[in-house]
């Protein structure tokens, strides 16, 4: 499209590295699309806003994100390789989003390439309202234009992108006219009164009727256009663009923005200005980028909008329209239009700026990064500098969580995937040398009593000097999901008042250190029911030593037991990958709670499985499903641990002692 309309002055691929819209480094070594790029494209008297995303399953969100800023969602897919996994997810969540569909079959001149052969899997996978408004002139590498069925002519393009229009060759008058008529079938739908005509067979469809039904029944996704050519040999590229201003959705024309108070919001150039930020990137150079759709009215530089999340003002200062990387100043954006506004500092991606502060689209929900990876500076010197550098990248992508676990004393990193971890750690190399340490989620296990067991805690130390002495007698016992608690039940003065606190100090101390393999202990009902004391060596320190010799004491006889943390999941899977998924479920250690299945025929599996069996579990699923499989993840609760999981975690928590560990 770049180049067919003179924006570009030679085509370029991403395998070749030489994509005008694939220009970041990370996207040229990996010769793939990480992120969305803009490209304002003007054609005849419009401009197309063309938004090119990213189609690896690790960067779904930005995609996601793009599309809700879109008015129509234009799926490539090769004439040879028909649909691949990330297409059917985004044309599904499309659906969802009541986007606007259209498909362009590329790469037709392939060898292999059958036009019949892919309409008829496009038509198995996404339904009957899937309408061919091009058919190719010749395939594979006979190939040399295609025939336009909504205006009935030839169309052709040389090298230089120049188009010639001429008349169908009588070889394909006949093919011509069937897709005609299947065209005419799904469009009729727009009209009741015409379609009842039709359907009586009074009239066929007029070609002013055609063309003036056609935008309105794609809108109304009554038909999804198929598009045919090569992007290569440019050959039906000028078509798509003519389509694209003629027949596609304009801004105002689509479905309204929903708010997060249940209202509406179309986009609208008479009422106050409004934005929704639907990317945020952080450019080593500029510094945060915000990228807007214009809901509605007309920003400008040096507008104060306000917040809606945060009721805070930011001021406008450029405005730009990008191309690639390239940035252009402009004086103004109306509303459909989108720009990118710089060092906007409070302004998030999800977030809505406007006039009032009162307006605020609903966040859309993406799926969350489900592939985590404990971080550590190589150099300690380094961690604040890798600190802001992940703090930055979460920020600006809402896929990725960077947060401390106190609890097992690590530094998370979660992305959706290992691709998109990879990506991510080579940008923090180049953009600030830093090479990080990265190692296994700990499981953060708990320890607790099954039964209630008593025990002295004594401490006697004599230096020559003042001594240390501390004398009690505990009782733990089991407290379900009750937490910690302790009583004093000591009479008579054996143990005064003043070291009490210490005596339960020290057992909450004991419980931190674990008993069996170093975890927190849990759920236990600590009483100090006798002791003994003496009038000068007796202090706090020596009753709380005391009582944390008597609580693992206690503890030899309570019968301790190691828990796991349990993980609710809900896997989606294609029906014929769900036996698979639910037999590595089983040896995961996971129990099938129940099955359902969704809108699109997909099926739904609820799970209770061990954490420590799914922490790596969004690789494994791919791998399971190839790549069509997604899930949910929630931690809820515990549940003891099998004796060989015991066993193992309590050995090699015993060899890191010995290994002064």
């Amino acid at each position: 499209m770049l180049f067919v309309s003179g924006k570009t002055p030679k085509m370029g691929t991403t395998h070749d590295g030489k994509s005008y819209l694939d220009y970041d480094p990370e996207e040229i070594k990996r010769k793939f699309t990480l992120g969305t790029s803009l490209a304002p494209i003007p054609f005849k008297d419009y401009k197309i806003n063309l938004l090119d995303t990213a189609g690896h399953p690790d960067f779904i969100g930005d995609t996601l994100l793009s599309m809700t800023a879109a008015e129509m969602a234009l799926f490539v897919i090769d004439a040879v390789d028909g649909p691949q996994v990330m297409t059917t997810r985004l044309w599904h969540e499309a659906e969802t989003m009541r986007l606007s569909r259209a498909v362009f079959i590329n790469h037709i001149d392939r060898e292999g390439a059958n036009f019949d052969t892919a309409m008829a899997t496009l038509h198995a996978r996404f339904g009957s309202r899937l309408g061919a408004v091009n058919i190719p002139i010749g395939t594979g590498p006979d190939f040399k234009g295609v025939v336009d069925i909504i205006r009935m002519k030839a169309r052709y393009n040389d090298e230089s992108g120049k188009e010639r229009v001429e008349e169908i060759p009588a070889e394909y008058e006949q093919a011509a006219e069937l897709a005609r008529e299947k065209l005419c079938d799904l469009v009729a739908e727009a009209d009741d009164e015409l379609m009842m005509k039709y359907l009586d067979g009074e009239e066929q469809l007029t070609q002013e009727e055609l063309e003036s039904l056609l935008d309105k029944a794609i809108a109304q996704e009554l038909i999804i256009p198929v598009f045919v050519g090569s992007t290569i040999i440019m050959q039906g590229v000028s078509g798509v663009m003519e389509d694209i201003c003629t027949y596609f959705p304009h801004p105002r024309s689509h479905g309204a923005y929903q708010m997060a108070d249940g209202e509406e919001i179309t986009i609208d150039e008479t009422k106050r200005p409004a934005a929704y930020v639907f990317k945020t990137i952080a450019d080593p150079f500029v510094g945060r980028l915000s990228f807007l759709k214009v809901l509605s009215g007309t920003l400008t530089p040096g507008m104060e909008l306000v917040n809606a999340r945060t009721g805070k003002k930011e001021r406008l200062g450029h405005l730009y329209v990008m191309m690639g990387k390239e940035s252009t100043d402009v004086n103004s954006a109306k509303a459909g239009d989108i720009i990118v506004v710089p060092k906007l500092s409070e302004t998030r991606t999800g977030d809505t700026i406007s006039e009032t502060g009162e307006i605020a689209v609903e966040q859309f929900p993406l799926p969350a990064p489900q592939y985590p990876v404990a971080i550590e500076a190589t150099d300690k010197k380094q961690e604040d500098k890798l600190g802001t550098f992940l703090s930055k990248a979460a920020e600006t992508d809402p896929t990725i969580i960077y947060t401390r676990n106190e609890e097992t004393h690590q530094t998370l990193l979660y992305t959706r995937g290992e691709t998109a971890l990879r990506t991510l750690l080579d940008r923090l190399k180049d953009q600030t040398g830093i090479e990080p340490k990265l190692s296994d989620v700990r499981i953060p296990y708990r320890e607790t009593i099954t039964k209630t067991a008593e025990a002295q805690g004594r401490y006697k130390k004599q230096t020559g000097g003042a001594g240390q002495f501390g004398d009690c007698w505990l009782r733990i016992e089991p407290n379900p999901e009750a937490g910690y608690e302790f009583v004093d039940e000591v009479t008579g003065g054996r143990i005064p008042r003043g070291f009490i606190p210490a005596v339960d100090k020290g057992v909450q101390e004991a419980m931190a250190e674990g008993f069996l393999a170093g975890y927190p202990m849990v759920d236990i009902k600590c009483a100090v029911y006798d002791g003994s004391y003496h009038s000068v060596d007796s202090n706090e320190m020596a009753f709380k030593t005391a009582a944390r010799i008597g609580f693992r004491a206690a503890c030899e006889r309570a019968g301790a037991v190691l828990l796991e943390p349990m993980a609710d999941m809900e896997i989606t899977v294609g029906e014929e990958y769900a036996g698979a998924v639910m037999g590595d479920v089983a040896q995961r250690r996971g129990r099938i709670i129940g099955t359902d299945s969704d809108d699109i025929g997909n099926t739904i599996i609820m799970v209770r499985v061990p954490y420590a069996e799914v922490v790596t579990y969004s690789k494994d699923l791919r791998s399971l499903t190839s790549g069509t499989g997604s899930f949910t993840l929630a931690l809820n609760g515990y549940q003891q641990a099998p004796y060989d999981v015991t066993q193992q975690l309590v050995e090699e928590y015993q060899q890191a002692r010995a290994a002064g560990r």
